[in-house]
C-alpha cells in the first residue's frame, strides 16, 4: 500500500530535536511535540472519547468528504466511528499541546466528526474562540450534544452544520484572523487546496495550520507538496499523520520532518485500513 511505503521513507528521513538548527522549530518540538507532563485535561479527553466508544446509537451520515475505508454503509455506530475515524488518543494529546503552546486566541476546525479533536482544541486553550464546521448534521448534532451537554470543560465552542466550500463563499474572510486551522473535513487534493486558498485572507504572521491526513493517498501527498511550496508559507514540519504549516515572514524558508513521538509509533497502522 501507499501509505506503507509513504511510512517508511517518513521513518528513513524524520528528524527529533538533535537534527533541528531552527530555534523556533527547535522550541516547538523540545517543550511541545516531546512535553511529557501529564496534564489533568488528557483525563478529560479521556472521558470524552470513553463516552462516544461506549454509545451503540446509529446515525446516518452524510459523507461529503473522500469517503472511509471501512465503513460500507452511511448507517454507523457511534462507537465504531469514534474507534475507526477519529483522531488517535497520542494526537489528541499532542493536539492539545499544540494549542496549549500556542494560545490561539480564534481556531477554525474543518471538519468536527464527532468532537475528539474538537475537544482538544478546546481545552488547550479555553479563552480561545473555536468555530467548528461539519457537513453532516446528524454527526454534527451528536458531537455538539455530547461535548456541550455532558460537560461543562466545551463552552468556548460554536458549532456551524455547513457544506466547506459553501461557507468560505457566504463570509468574508479578509478581515477574519484564524489563529490556528485544523483541516479534517475532506481528504481530497482538490478540496484540501480550495480550502487553503480560500483561508490565505485570514492568515497572519503567527497563524499556524495543521492538515490532516497529509499521506492519505497520493492526491493528498501532491497537495501537501504545493502548500509546502507556497510563496507565503514559510515553515513546515511534516509529522505523518499532520503537516503544519507557519507563515513567519522573518523565517527562511525551511521544511521539516519530525517524529512527534522520537519513537516507531504503532498508531499509524491503526489508521491504516481506513
Amino acid at each position: 500500500m501507499t501509505i506503507i511505503k509513504s511510512y517508511i521513507k517518513f521513518l528513513f528521513h524524520s528528524k527529533n530535536e538533535h537534527g533541528v538548527h531552527s530555534p523556533f522549530v527547535f522550541d516547538l518540538v523540545t517543550k511541545c511535540f516531546y512535553d511529557n507532563t501529564k496534564y489533568p485535561e488528557y483525563e478529560t479527553l479521556k472521558s470524552y472519547r470513553k463516552s462516544l466508544l461506549e454509545n451503540k446509537n446509529t446515525i446516518e451520515v452524510t459523507d461529503f468528504g473522500a469517503g472511509s475505508r471501512v465503513f460500507k454503509s452511511n448507517t454507523r455506530a457511534i462507537s465504531k466511528i469514534a474507534q475507526t475515524a477519529g483522531i488517535t488518543p497520542k494526537n489528541a494529546e499532542l493536539l492539545f499541546r499544540i494549542v496549549r503552546y500556542f494560545q490561539p486566541k480564534s481556531v477554525l476546525e474543518i471538519g468536527t466528526s464527532l468532537g475528539l479533536a474538537t475537544s482538544a482544541l478546546s481545552l488547550g486553550n479555553k479563552n480561545s474562540d473555536i468555530i467548528t464546521l461539519e457537513g453532516c448534521p446528524n454527526t454534527q448534532k451528536q458531537a455538539q450534544v455530547q461535548l456541550q451537554e455532558q460537560n461543562s470543560n466545551f463552552q468556548n465552542i460554536e458549532f456551524v452544520n455547513t457544506e466547506f466550500s459553501s461557507y468560505f463563499k457566504t463570509l468574508d474572510l479578509s478581515p477574519i484572523t484564524h489563529h490556528l486551522i485544523y483541516f479534517d473535513g475532506n481528504h481530497s487534493k482538490k478540496a484540501t487546496l480550495d480550502y487553503f486558498e480560500a483561508l490565505l485572507p485570514t492568515i497572519s504572521n503567527d497563524s499556524v495550520w495543521i492538515f490532516d491526513d497529509i499521506h492519505w493517498s497520493t492526491d493528498m501527498e501532491e497537495a501537501w507538496e504545493i502548500i509546502k511550496n507556497h510563496p507565503k508559507v514559510s515553515v513546515t514540519i511534516d509529522t505523518f499523520q499532520w503537516g503544519i504549516i507557519f507563515f513567519r515572514a522573518e523565517q527562511q524558508k525551511e521544511h521539516f520532518i519530525i517524529n512527534p513521538n522520537k519513537t516507531i509509533s504503532s498508531h499509524l497502522f491503526e489508521r491504516i485500513r481506513f
